[in-house]
């Protein structure tokens, strides 16, 4: 190893503006003076006192006789000839290997301005003045709100590079690399050869700018540079520090830096050797135990502690001298994965020291700022949720200096919502910017900051979808800490609160959630990640997202899971909607076709359920619902009746953990929520009765399953009127299914005719309700029953049916006419009789609405109309099943009417009836009852005709010949003239009369 060289004078030249921590440029007070630092100073911050307090030892002991300064500039301009001095640098302040770190000087922290912990109230006042006029479309710089006080400094005015006392003399130069080349090759052993090895890199670095000999040189031997870096720091121990090695590496680093020379981002060499540094200097013990190491085991001529501060100021330093010319933040990128697991890390001291350095990175990034497009820093969401933790840690310390992190950060925050956001939408970032002035104006500086909801608050207006995800991703996290338990769960129930539906992956959300729920100890936290569910669940945009998610765990469900089922918090509103989603999950499972296997959801909704009952949270709504649920749960039942486990379709993975008992079934699940339900519900007697009757053994049975819901029918019948009519007249969904086992469960509420005759009369009154959906359900319902009914009950259904015939709602109109040909299907032989006037009283009816414009309706008329003439023994003609307008076959039509004129004749007055329907609203159907009374004239009854006369029929076709529609007026004028001319057939004195009468009343 050759002798080491004597080095130039290594100064410490001006570092970014606002620097805390980083900058040694200012002289020192010497060990006898210790206060004249501060002398004439400005008051600093309270920032700046409490890093001078934690990163500054106040006074150095004495060191040994100094060394010669290998650094001094002149021995080498001596030995060389060359002259060093450049008139437009700077001098800088140097020192040499010990009195630079620990001698007889004192370590005094620079002076920051004042206002680096100034107000953090945001002056947007200025957006108030923003004119909304045509030219004002795009956003400039002074529409952006910033953080007052904030040293504002520009790029040029701020980012100064280190300076020395002057260019060094080409032979200078030569030695040193020279020097620095042999060290590649030889081994660094003493800590002498490392100093000097890492002083001349140094001092290199500083002759970048004018010699390229020494970039060449550089740039060529990165790998090399780094390699011997990285065994340097491997080499110092991680737990003491004796050596001032350290120091000097985060130092050359940094003055590489400052020339564009990165040794810790681009290779993987790169990226180990930035893990390496960060952990050699966060993972040294606490100050404490430095110091109680060095009376332990004497460190020789270095101060522990103050060379703890001065390592801890170079390295803070360090990591600014990346950030100061960051336009995409790729170094900030960088930076941050490297810093994140110790900002999170369970030990004080090094939770400290990476929130420290976070916060001057962002001070000094904040200062420095100059973005450019496309941005590398994807990950802010996850930064602020982070830092945000970190001002609720519990460790004071730790909560200022992630404070003024803060201050910093939403600085940054804006100008880069300012450069990303989309231009077409400028007015939604000055909204968000309103809204936040609006927020921190409600809340002072130490309100803001130590209060993380508030935190969460004031930054959510800024982050988007991704950055939402990646804060309450990060804010989960922050749960397994038991240090930041308490805020995690503040920050996560403000940010639901108010982000509301801007959410995205909410699946993984409720995966994490699901998952951090067992380590949760504090009840009041427990509560409110319960309550982030709750509003996830009662969000319709998220409900069915939750709920799937919920259902895909083991069942049944762990103490935590079954926790967050009972405890669910939701508003009276959403309490309905929550319970009818979790039950429509349950019935989509039964509508499926027949399956080898049940689906695994069916028992994991099953046992939500119960679950949900057991909380009773959502009691409003389970009243609400009580005729959907009960029936579901018992075709679950008897859908379960002698399955296991085995039988369900588990997802893969599932139970990898654990096996399922024996003793769990799908049927346990079933029987254990009905029961619930029931008495949740206030069903006291109806349980009691399944109890003693041992009803719920019956339920369970294959071959006494319906006596089981029998049992309970009647029970409710007996018990509980209204629950067993509602129950009644929504089983509509289970009974045409067309699957046996909905309809025998179903059937089960109408075994008995004790059942029938107590229901009847309701669902009958049913029919006449406004309500569409509850007649069409009191329709399937008596379909189901019509072949069950007595005569007295038959009669007076088909009444109320004969009612809605042409109700203007056309399913209702169908299903009417539907159920009474059932009806007049299930008549028996010896009550025929008394219903033939019924049937031959709707011909008229069914045969006009056979030309309905809506085709199913026209189609189960004329499919009614045949039931009817088969009940009458009739044959009808074909031209009745005619689906062509009757007006353009007035041939065929006749042939309808003479055959109905003559077997009506003396039985229906059907031309009154027709003619009742020729002030229909339908068009189609006023002009097929005109046609008819025109061509059924002819047919009518001569004698009757003497008596009554025609004046009766032709005033009201008079009135049809003002219609607005001409088909029908000339079909009318032309029935006129049919039924006039009957008249005059029976009385030929009227003949002329009735013809000048019908010319005067057609239109001209």
């Amino acid at each position: 190893m050759p002798l080491p060289l004597p080095l130039p004078r290594r100064g410490r030249g001006a570092r970014p503006g606002g620097s805390r921590v980083a900058s040694t440029s200012l002289p020192r007070a010497t060990a006898h003076s210790p206060r004249r630092a501060g002398r004439g100073a400005p008051s600093s911050s309270h920032a700046q006192r409490l890093t001078r307090r934690r990163h500054s030892s106040e006074q150095v002991p004495p060191a040994p006789e100094p060394q010669a300064d290998f650094r001094s500039g002149k021995w080498l301009q001596d030995r060389s000839g060359g002259d060093a001095r450049d008139p437009r640098q700077a001098p800088r302040t140097g020192m040499g290997s010990r009195h630079r770190i620990c001698s007889r000087e004192e370590v005094v922290v620079p002076y920051a301005s004042d206002s680096d912990s100034g107000s953090v109230d945001l002056q947007l006042s200025n957006l108030e003045d923003v004119k909304k006029g045509p030219s004002s479309l795009e956003l400039t710089d002074s529409d952006v709100s910033d953080i007052p006080e904030l040293p504002q400094e520009s790029l040029a005015d701020s980012f100064r590079h280190p300076t020395h006392q002057g260019p060094l003399g080409k032979p200078i130069v030569e030695r040193l690399i020279q020097s620095v080349r042999e060290f590649f090759d030889g081994e660094l052993k003493s800590e002498l050869e490392k100093l000097t090895f890492l002083r001349s890199l140094s001092s290199l670095s500083q002759t970048l700018p004018y010699d390229e000999t020494t970039g060449s040189f550089i740039h060529s031997h990165i790998a090399d540079i780094v390699h011997i870096l990285n065994r340097l720091v491997e080499e110092e121990p991680l737990h003491s520090l004796f050596s001032p090695v350290r120091q000097e590496v985060f130092v050359t680093i940094t003055d590489l830096s400052y020339q564009d020379v990165h040794l810790l981002f681009g290779s993987e060499d790169r990226t180990d050797l930035f893990s390496l540094i960060m952990k050699s200097i966060i993972t040294l013990p606490s100050v404490k135990t430095l110091t109680q190491l060095q009376d332990i085991m004497p460190s020789g001529p270095y101060n522990s502690e103050c060379l703890y501060r001065q390592t801890f100021q170079a390295f803070s330093e360090m990591l600014q001298s990346l950030v100061v010319k960051d336009p995409h933040l790729e170094n900030l990128d960088t930076i941050f994965k490297h810093m994140d697991p110790w900002l999170q890390s369970i030990k004080d001291h090094e939770r400290e020291r990476a929130t420290a350095s976070m916060a001057q990175v962002l001070k000094c990034l904040s200062i420095h700022l100059s973005l450019k497009l496309p941005l590398q820093f994807q990950r802010l969401g996850h930064l602020v949720a982070l830092m945000a933790l970190l001002c609720g840690d519990p460790l004071k310390e730790v909560a200022k200096e992630a404070a003024e992190g803060m201050h910093y950060l939403l600085h940054i925050t804006l100008r880069l919502k300012y450069i990303t956001h989309d231009k077409k939408n400028h007015q939604s970032l000055k909204r968000a910017m309103k809204k936040c002035r609006e927020l921190l104006e409600l809340y002072s500086i130490k309100q803001f900051y130590s209060c993380p909801f508030k935190i969460a608050q004031v930054f959510e207006v800024f982050l988007n979808s991704d950055e939402l995800c990646q804060f309450v991703m990060t804010t989960l996290d922050g749960l397994k800490n038991p240090y930041t338990q308490q805020s995690a769960g503040e920050l996560l129930i403000t940010l639901v609160e108010n982000a509301e539906s801007r959410f995205e992956k909410v699946p993984e959300i409720m995966g994490v959630i699901c998952a951090r729920l067992s380590i949760i100890s504090q009840p009041r936290v427990r509560q409110q990640i319960i309550n982030t569910v709750s509003l996830f669940i009662s969000r319709p945009k998220y409900t069915d997202t939750v709920i799937n998610h919920l259902l895909c765990h083991p069942v049944p469900y762990d103490r935590h899971l079954a926790e967050l089922w009972r405890t669910l918090e939701v508003e009276l509103p959403s309490t309905t909607w929550i319970l009818w989603r979790l039950l429509r999950k349950l019935q989509k499972c039964h509508n499926v076709p027949t399956q080898e296997k049940m689906a695994y959801v069916a028992v994991a909704a099953t046992d939500a359920l119960y679950e949900v009952f057991m909380g009773n949270r959502l009691r409003a709504a389970a009243f609400r619902l009580f005729p959907q649920l009960l029936m579901t749960l018992l075709i679950q039942i008897h859908h379960s009746i002698g399955l296991s486990m085995s039988d369900v379709a588990i997802p893969s993975g599932l139970y990898t953990e654990q096996e399922t008992s024996s003793e769990v079934t799908p049927l346990c699940f079933a029987i254990q929520a009905t029961k619930t339900l029931l008495l949740r519900t206030l069903c006291w007697q109806e349980f009691n009765i399944m109890e003693k009757n041992k009803g719920w053994t019956l339920l369970e049975g294959k071959d006494c399953h319906l006596q089981g819901v029998s049992l309970l029918a009647n029970a409710l019948l007996e018990r509980s009127h209204l629950l067993a009519h509602k129950v009644m007249y929504l089983l509509v969904p289970f009974l045409n299914r067309g699957n046996d086992k909905h309809q025998l469960t179903s059937a089960g509420f109408f075994v008995e005719r004790e059942d029938i005759k107590s229901l009847l009369p309701s669902i009958l009154d049913l029919l006449r309700e406004t309500d569409e959906k509850i007649v069409l359900l009191a329709v399937q319902i008596l379909l189901q029953l019509v072949g069950t009914m007595e005569f007295t009950t038959l009669t007076a259904m088909m009444r109320t049916l004969f009612s809605l015939f042409g109700d203007v709602r056309p399913d209702v109109h169908r299903f009417s006419m539907t159920l009474f040909g059932a009806s007049i299907k299930s008549v028996k032989y010896t009550d025929k009789k008394g219903v033939e006037n019924q049937v031959l009283d709707s011909l008229v009816p069914l045969l006009l609405y056979s030309q309905d414009e809506n085709d199913a309706v026209a189609e189960e008329s004329r499919r009614v109309l045949t039931i009817c003439a088969q009940f009458l023994k009739w044959k009808l003609p074909q031209e009745v099943y005619c689906k062509d307008p009757w007006y353009i076959s007035p041939s065929e039509v006749g042939t309808v009417c003479k055959f109905f004129g003559k077997k009506c004749k003396g039985k229906v007055n059907i031309l009154a009836q027709t003619l009742m329907f020729s002030k229909n609203a339908k068009l189609p159907i006023r002009r097929t009852a005109v046609l008819f009374v025109g061509l059924l004239s002819k047919y009518m009854d001569h004698s009757e005709l003497r008596t009554k006369g025609t004046g009766w029929i032709e005033d009201d076709l008079r009135d049809l010949l003002r219609d607005p529609e001409p088909s029908l007026r000339i079909i009318t004028s032309q029935a006129l003239f049919r039924v006039q001319k009957v008249g005059a057939e029976s009385d030929p004195t009227q003949t002329v009369f009735g013809l000048r009468k019908l010319m005067g009343c057609l239109p001209t």
